[in-house]
């Protein structure tokens, strides 16, 4: 599930079987650089990093929800970022 404000964009895997938050990251975070870059650079960092850490775990396919957002500018960053990475959505 993807989240944007004005400001950051945040993501969570979550396995709806159990209910459960397997992984969150966000723009916050101290192993993204945000200093300097636009917010979809940001952004496509933000999904390459959780596919990395999701890869870590084991995971390598997930759904990908969008939260009503459109499929556009950042949210499309973010995934596209996430596929370099490696998931497949």
């Amino acid at each position: 599930m993807v989240n944007r404000s004005l400001t950051n964009i945040q993501a969570q895997i979550i396995d709806d079987t159990k209910g459960v938050s397997l992984l969150g990251i966000s723009s916050q975070c101290k192993e993204i650089e945000t200093k300097g870059k636009k917010k979809i650079e940001v952004s496509k960092a933000v999904g390459k990093l959780l596919a990395e850490k999701a890869r870590e775990k084991g995971i390598e396919k997930i759904v990908f929800d969008r939260n009503g957002f459109i499929y556009h500018g950042r949210v499309k960053a973010f995934a596209e970022g996430a596929r370099e990475g490696g998931l497949q959505f």
